[in-house]
């Protein structure tokens, strides 16, 4: 797990890096909320940490812009936001969370609570990534039944089907393009008789 430490008071910055280290996390430091936008921007929406400890009051970007920002753009608008604030006030809390903030941190912190909080958002990032997955899996189970699906064209005669390039081809190939069929061939019993009664017909 990659986290964004975005902190313009250097002791502050220090104490929040050396703390998620210490418990084995990735950290990556800002030292005001331009820096932080910018560090975001670089690393894109694939490589971007997943979670971020954003300052309120920072120079250039406060931390409610960046906030706003990360929700605002494609790639980022899923990453764990936890507010770092001394503001108290539940207008300033209601705030920072309605700028897209998923949790704050009170000023000064404890380092349990700031291991507990960071702890929340890591589970929270793991079961979105997982949610996810799963979703990608159902997409791609219902984009294979939807081939599968509705009226397959067939020759009443050679009983070929027509494909999608409106093509006609044999069963047996068009199963094995459009699933994940595999065939083999054998003789049906009304099949093998009628070739074993052509065969006694036959001429000598």
């Amino acid at each position: 797990m990659r986290i964004l430490v975005a902190e313009d008071d250097a002791v502050t910055r220090k104490i929040l890096t050396a703390t998620l280290e210490r418990l084995g996390w990735e950290v990556i430091t800002a030292s005001d909320g331009t820096a932080a936008w910018d560090t975001l921007e670089t690393l894109g929406g694939g490589n971007a940490p997943e979670l971020v400890l954003l300052d309120w009051m920072m120079p250039g970007m406060d931390g409610i812009e960046i906030c706003r920002k990360l929700r605002s753009t494609p790639g980022f608008e899923f990453i764990y936001i936890i507010l770092l604030t001394s503001r108290s006030e539940k207008e300033d809390l209601a705030m920072g969370l309605m700028a897209g903030a998923n949790d704050y941190i009170a000023k000064p912190f404890h380092p349990i609570e700031l291991e507990s909080r960071v702890r929340v958002g890591v589970r929270m990032v793991k079961l979105q990534r997982s949610l996810a997955s799963r979703v990608t899996e159902l997409e791609a189970a219902l984009a294979h039944v939807q081939r599968l699906q509705g009226l397959l064209p067939i020759c009443s005669y050679c009983k070929k089907v027509r494909n999608e390039a409106n093509y006609w081809e044999q069963v047996d190939s068009y199963l094995t393009t459009h699933s994940d069929v595999e065939l083999t061939h054998g003789i049906c019993p009304q099949c093998l008789e009628k070739m074993m009664k052509q065969v006694d017909e036959s001429p000598a």
